[in-house]
């Protein structure tokens, strides 16, 4: 009996995969084929609904292997089930339609193949299970050719795909440039959001925290997506506001069951981690296209502390390899973004609601998404407790999340400098984001507060840059109007974020390479009035709290001649000649320091404030 069926199933999947490999599965192929940009193939398979019986987000799993012809690279993209195909303006929870989402990162030819199974937890298994096709699509192939983008900044697919590349900075895949984010960390709940689809607007869950984003709906353009006859348009509004003000990042949770909000989940329903609200999330894909063409990062906090127990008890089992899988496959294609993987993680909070998570299981969350995140996008998570845990040689983590609690931000500097001293992770440096500077009760103030922002610029925003970290996202303190959790105007720091690009303003003004900087602060002693981020014997980027205080900086043996030039960080512009046009340096061999440090002089105007010089090597 048991040889019978063996043989009865073999002739069945031969039928089946002769049947596919000749396309009578229907495979559509949307998009602009052009490199880095997103196409979809979308196939028709088994005909579900999210709440079937038998889970179609479980007991389903559609792979998708596409090679490049002439380089060979290959990428195994994880697919998903996409109701009727056109959920974001139909609503459908049920339908046919399968799809894998992918960006080509070569011209040329690429070849792909389709692996489609059906079984028990089948979405969350990594056995290839030869033999047990679910027909359909399964072993489909087809191939398409792709040519250059015609994109251009601050559009990420005119850059590439951001990536990791074992140095303190991320660096564009396409262009070479690296990059440094500034952008607003809150609302946290960003996603909770009026016009998306979902249960959460009436659950009894904190509905009253839901967002209308209604100040930013006359910063939609015409020809601006949106969804369902007009749905969106403010949300999408907002993200032009941002990539208006040269901001280029935004930060959200995408699950907050149990936390500060509880309107934001992936699920079906707040009490349901098994089923996927299928055109809520096609709707949040959407929002997160248009912020990468309008160059803005995206941030994916995956759980806050409150739930950070809820799926597995904090482990990787199978609530969360699922939640990790629809994460990846309907939004890693992305070209900017990281993963973190908690925020406040960890064991250390005195009333934890749920379970919090173990050292094995925070390495646990990286392994999972190092070995199933194609594109190996950033892995972050975000202290709670600290960061020496995740140092070892089976941790995955690329980066650090880093918060202080500091009303005046003056723990941000050695925060960093302390993060970027620890060992290498399976050889590799943890590039440091200060995601939440500040307190909580205040930290970045509306304008209508603080109109100047000094502290924050000063300690917050370039005391992160000067100690080495790739980039800054501002928390809005509880105790203020447009809070973490009520905001949904960012207008309501419109100063600071002007601030703010004068900083990304500086980096890509200097012709220096500052991703092989290092904090240098010893090099103009023990005074915190002036920090040091350089790369030695080359080139020194000397912030000056008070520039009316003299700053002396020493500088290595060895006959050199350097150039100094100042910027000023609260108004931007161009940089300026001081009273010091240049410093020499005439050091015997073997005398490391200069006998007298050098002054480096002083900017000509607005001394009582902070200044910023760069000494390069002529």
């Amino acid at each position: 009996m048991h040889r019978y069926v063996t043989v009865r199933s073999l002739i069945l999947c031969l039928l089946i995969c002769v049947q596919t490999a000749q396309g009578d599965t229907s495979v559509s192929l949307s998009g602009e084929l052009k490199k880095w940009h997103s196409i979809a193939l979308t196939f028709a398979g088994p005909n579900v609904a999210e709440t079937d019986t038998n889970n179609p987000f479980l007991n389903y799993r559609l792979n998708v292997e596409f090679v490049h012809s002439g380089t060979g690279k290959r990428y195994l993209v994880p697919g998903f089930f996409a109701a009727d195909g056109d959920a974001e303006n139909t609503g459908a929870v049920a339908g046919d339609k399968w799809r894998v989402n992918f960006r080509a990162d070569e011209v040329g030819e690429w070849r792909w193949r389709a692996t489609f199974r059906k079984g028990a937890f089948v979405a969350i298994s990594d056995l290839k299970l030869t033999g047990f096709s679910a027909g359909f699509m399964d072993r489909q192939r087809g191939s398409f050719t792709i040519q250059s983008s015609d994109k251009k900044y601050p559009d990420f697919r005119a850059r590439g795909r951001l990536e990791y590349i074992n140095e303190p900075y991320l660096r564009f895949a396409e262009t070479g440039e690296y990059f440094i984010k500034a952008g607003p960390d809150a609302p946290e709940n960003l996603l909770s959001y009026v016009d998306f689809d979902g249960t959460f607007h009436t659950d009894g869950h904190k509905d009253e925290l839901v967002k209308t984003w209604q100040a930013h709906l006359n910063d939609w353009k015409k020809g601006d997506p949106s969804w369902k006859g007009g749905k969106g348009k403010a949300i999408i509004g907002a993200l032009n506001y941002l990539s208006n003000k040269g901001m280029n990042s935004i930060s959200f949770l995408t699950m907050n069951i149990m936390g500060d909000d509880q309107n934001v989940f992936p699920y079906v329903d707040y009490d349901t981690y098994d089923r996927i609200d299928v055109s809520k999330l096609a709707q949040w894909n959407v929002v997160f296209e248009h912020a990468q063409n309008k160059g803005l990062f995206l941030h994916f906090k995956t759980q806050e502390v409150e739930n950070q127990g809820l799926l597995d008890g904090g482990g990787v089992g199978m609530q969360r390899k699922l939640y990790y899988r629809e994460l990846i496959a309907r939004f890693g294609h992305h070209l900017a973004l990281n993963w973190n993987m908690g925020e406040e993680n960890g064991e250390w909070h005195p009333y934890n609601l749920t379970p919090p998570q173990t050292t094995s299981q925070r390495l646990a969350m990286s392994r999972y998404f190092f070995e199933h995140d194609p594109y190996h996008h950033h892995l972050v998570i975000h202290n709670g407790k600290s960061f020496d845990d995740i140092t070892g040689e089976d941790s995955y983590y690329t980066g650090a999340s880093l918060q202080t609690h500091r009303e005046d931000f003056s723990a941000v500097h050695q925060e960093v400098k302390k993060i970027r001293s620890l060992p290498l992770v399976n050889g590799r440096t943890l590039a440091v984001s200060v995601d939440e500077p500040g307190d909580a009760e205040h930290s970045l103030l509306p304008d209508a507060e603080d109109s100047e922002h000094n502290l924050a610029r000063m300690n917050g925003l370039w005391g992160a840059l000067m100690a080495g970290a790739w980039g800054t996202e501002w928390y809005f303190g509880y105790k203020h109007p447009h809070s973490d959790l009520t905001a949904q105007d960012w207008r309501s720091r419109d100063k600071f974020w002007d601030q703010a690009r004068y900083a990304l303003d500086f980096f890509k003004l200097i012709d220096v390479p500052y991703q092989n900087a290092v904090n240098l602060d010893n090099h103009v002693g023990s005074d915190d009035n002036a920090w040091v981020l350089g790369e030695e014997a080359e080139f020194y980027i000397v912030y000056v709290k008070d520039a009316s205080k003299e700053v002396e900086l020493k500088l290595p043996f060895g006959l050199a001649e350097y150039s100094v030039v100042w910027f000023n960080p609260k108004t931007g512009g161009k940089f300026q000649r001081g009273t010091i046009k240049t410093l020499s340096v005439t050091k015997e061999e073997g005398q490391y320091w200069d006998k007298s440090p050098q002054t480096i002089g002083f900017p000509t105007q607005d001394r009582n404030q902070d200044w910023v010089a760069l000494i390069q090597r002529i």
